[in-house]
């Protein structure tokens, strides 16, 4: 049997097509609130019964329904009932087309005259012109007439909007479905008539032709392959390891730079991250009043609601931007993270109210780690992200350290924990130390006992100046070389004419040295020892 979803799924991606309907591939159940076909289904269910069925029906999709759930079925009651009110009554709902090999169903329609019928599609979305163009109604209108004996006079899509307003980051639940609900009193469905055209029939029987006879169900690759339920499946066919070209990695990887500067207050590190291309700020000590750079402020923000305050800790807010920013969907190119130390902090304080301690002593066997693992996943994750990453941090120069000549000195490095910082450091492409002489600014890749920086970059200079242009030096000679441009060295040609000279085994070569060191040395002169050889010693004799 054919039918209009099975064409349009073949046209869109023939791959995609097999997989479905030849092969049956099933993939994960989709239980996001917004799930089209789920959500879809319901509005059906709404319109054709009563919002209480198609609520049941929603949430009896789910395993569990969460305030995202909720906030959808408060969407589908408001537009359920208006939906109701504007069609025709006394219709008959999802009637059945059995037309040779074609099968559909219409949502939809009702008798005008007798044997004439207007006919109905419901769609819950906000993209019309996607379905006016489309030829489902123009299939239904034609299959319809040809196995029942009737007129199909007109032909209409009930367009049901969509409200797509997002939760503010402190905005509560009670203010955000107050809002979300005087934005549904504005919006109104609409009935959109659709004129019938035969050449959509005839390029969904060519189509319907053409996928019958497909023996080769080649990929079609389009910018909405992401939102495919095949997605992973098709990147990585039938194994479930897909490995890398054969091919050497060129400067192209490095891109987008990893990095981490500590120094001083004042000394430049916040001004040079502000010179980088199209920067977002994560700022958590307020210092953004001489950047120009977008910003957001990682700090603990409260909301008092009448006599009840709510607490949102930092914590939340930073781990909040990486998952937005994790979604691509903005024009940043680099991410500064000012001050690190004071991230580490904010998530110290959200592990105890998450633990409901106090300090990292009050659970020494859990809490230490806790928050170590909770920070370090999270930067890792911002660390992996596709930007320019920097991070910064003030230098601690608290610490001494006892040389083994039991000389004390002091340690400078970044004002972090150090088996934190070690694994920050192991994240990055380089760290470096900013440092402010009398206005002389400079950055210092030195690494010792005492100081800490470095990085996996070949670094020709040790110390560069505090400049964007000088820091994206470091980047650029930096580019790896492919083994195919090392050419081995030439072979000397042979010419096989020439047999060689065989050597037998029981008369060694003699060298150069040895032949001098056999030679007798004339009267009155002292015989020279052979450099590479030493004097043979011989054993004495007893009288």
């Amino acid at each position: 049997m054919i039918s209009h979803s099975k064409i349009s799924t073949f046209v869109q991606c023939p791959y995609k097509y097999k997989l479905r309907y030849i092969e049956g591939l099933e993939t994960c159940p989709d239980y996001s609130a917004t799930n089209p076909l789920l959500v879809g289904t319901a509005l059906h269910t709404g319109i054709e019964a009563d919002s209480e069925k198609a609520v049941k029906a929603y949430f009896d999709s789910f395993p569990i329904a969460t305030d995202e759930h909720i906030e959808e079925v408060i969407k589908l009651e408001a537009v359920i009932a208006r939906c109701k009110e504007m069609l025709p009554a006394g219709g008959e709902f999802e009637h059945k087309i059995i037309c040779g090999e074609f099968i559909g169903f219409i949502d939809y329609m009702v008798e005008v005259e007798k044997g004439v019928y207007d006919i109905y599609d419901f769609k819950y979305s906000n993209n019309r012109a996607s379905y006016l163009s489309s030829g489902q109604l123009h299939e239904y209108k034609y299959y319809l007439e040809q196995s029942e004996n009737v007129k199909v006079r007109k032909m209409f899509y009930l367009f049901a909007p969509k409200v797509n307003i997002r939760k503010g980051k402190i905005e509560s639940t009670d203010a955000f479905r107050l809002r979300l609900r005087n934005a549904l009193a504005i919006v109104q469905p609409e009935i959109v008539e659709v004129k019938y055209s035969h050449q959509k029939l005839l390029e969904f029987q060519q189509n319907a032709e053409l996928c019958k006879g497909c023996c080769e169900f080649e990929k079609k690759p389009t910018r909405l392959c992401e939102w495919c339920e095949y997605y992973g499946f098709c990147q990585k066919g039938e194994d479930t390891m897909l490995l890398p070209k054969n091919e050497r990695k060129t400067s192209e990887l490095l891109k987008f730079k990893k990095m981490w500067l500590y120094g001083l207050p004042f000394s430049g590190k916040t001004y040079l991250a502000n010179q980088f291309k199209n920067v977002l700020m994560l700022n958590t000590d307020g210092n953004i009043k001489y950047t120009d750079a977008p910003y957001i402020s990682i700090r603990d923000t409260v909301t008092v609601d009448g006599r009840m305050s709510r607490r949102i800790y930092a914590w939340d807010i930073f781990k909040d931007t990486v998952a937005e920013l994790e979604k691509k969907q903005n024009d940043f190119e680099t991410i500064v993270v000012d001050l690190l130390e004071d991230v580490y902090e904010h998530c110290r304080l959200w592990t105890y109210n998450h633990l409901g301690i106090e300090h990292e002593s009050d659970n020494s066997f859990k809490a230490w780690d806790f928050v170590r693992t909770e920070f370090l996943s999270t930067i890792k994750r911002l660390l992996n992200l596709e930007y320019n990453i920097i991070l910064i941090s003030h230098e601690d120069t608290s610490k001494d350290i006892t040389k083994k000549s039991g000389d004390k000195i002091t340690a400078i490095k970044p004002n972090v924990a150090d088996k934190v910082a070690l694994k920050i450091a192991g994240m990055v492409d380089i760290v470096g130390r900013v440092i402010n002489d009398d206005g002389n600014r400079t950055i210092s890749f030195k690494s010792n006992e005492v100081i800490f920086g470095g990085g996996r970059l070949n670094l020709k200079a040790l110390e560069i100046p505090c400049t964007y242009d000088a820091l994206m030096g470091v980047y650029e000679q930096e580019a790896p070389k492919p083994a195919d441009n090392i050419k081995p060295a030439p072979k000397e040609p042979v010419n096989e004419s020439v047999k060689p000279v065989e050597q037998k085994a029981e008369e060694p070569q003699v060298t150069m040295s040895e032949e001098k060191a056999e030679e007798k040395p004339k009267e009155g002169e002292i015989p020279a020892p052979a450099p590479t050889t030493p004097p043979r010693r011989t054993r004495r004799v007893r009288a």
